[in-house]
């Protein structure tokens, strides 16, 4: 067994990569038109990778507002004839049945997300949660990993496509601003950084005899 397991690197949190394409700026009245999220795991080094993204196309709630500009931005007509698109509820509700197996799998207590400008989509995921008297929402309400805070940090760059390209991740104009897209990009984004971090020296895991004593950069204290 790997001594380097997912459960022990955040504090038994499951970080899921997520983003949102929506109709507006407002949680509460603007339709959540896509949703994709991806789960991470760590491999026998201690790493992180993406495991599975899933993606989900969505039908605007009833009586939802769709503004024009925020259409024409992202390139979705949510009355498409093709799209092939769900129910809020029956999204979240595939989306959560995986995302509580990984949990059981991996022995971990709850998911985080993972967003860039976070905030955003967390809150259109739980304006979305609340609409549809979810009951067994696996994420954290309002903690959060914000990708855009810490790849200014890591890459002094705020913007997901300028902080790929320092971190050396291809990224397309073209292909963005789809929730697909931009969640797999902000993965990838997410685990170089986190990966890069431990390849410094910033994390290590050195298991007691309970198997939860963490070793900083800088040792175990004596």
């Amino acid at each position: 067994m790997s001594n380097h397991e997912i459960k022990d690197r955040f504090r038994g949190f499951l970080p899921i990569v997520i983003d949102v394409e929506t109709a507006g700026f407002n949680a509460k009245t603007d339709a959540l038109l896509e949703m994709a999220a991806s789960i991470l795991r760590m491999d026998e080094n201690g790493e992180l990778y993406i495991y599975e993204t899933m993606s989900f196309h969505i039908k605007p709630f009833e009586g939802a507002n769709l503004e024009k500009e925020a259409l024409e931005f992202t390139g979705i007509d949510p009355f498409a004839p093709d799209r092939e698109d769900l129910p809020e509820k029956e999204a979240l509700s595939q989306m959560f049945s995986n995302v509580r197996k990984e949990l059981k799998s991996t022995g971990c207590k709850r998911a985080i997300l993972v967003g860039h400008n976070s905030a955003f989509d967390q809150g259109f995921l739980n304006a979305a949660i609340e609409r549809n008297e979810v009951k067994r929402n696996p994420f954290h309400p309002f903690s959060s990993f914000d990708t855009a805070s810490l790849s200014g940090l890591a890459f002094g760059q705020t913007v997901l496509a300028k902080a790929c390209q320092v971190a050396g991740i291809d990224f397309s104009n073209a292909e963005a601003h789809s929730a697909a897209y931009d969640t797999e990009k902000t993965a990838e984004l997410f685990c170089e950084i986190v990966n890069r971090w431990k390849r410094l020296g910033g994390w290590s895991l050195v298991a007691d005899n309970e198997g939860d004593t963490m070793e900083s950069l800088f040792g175990a204290a004596n």
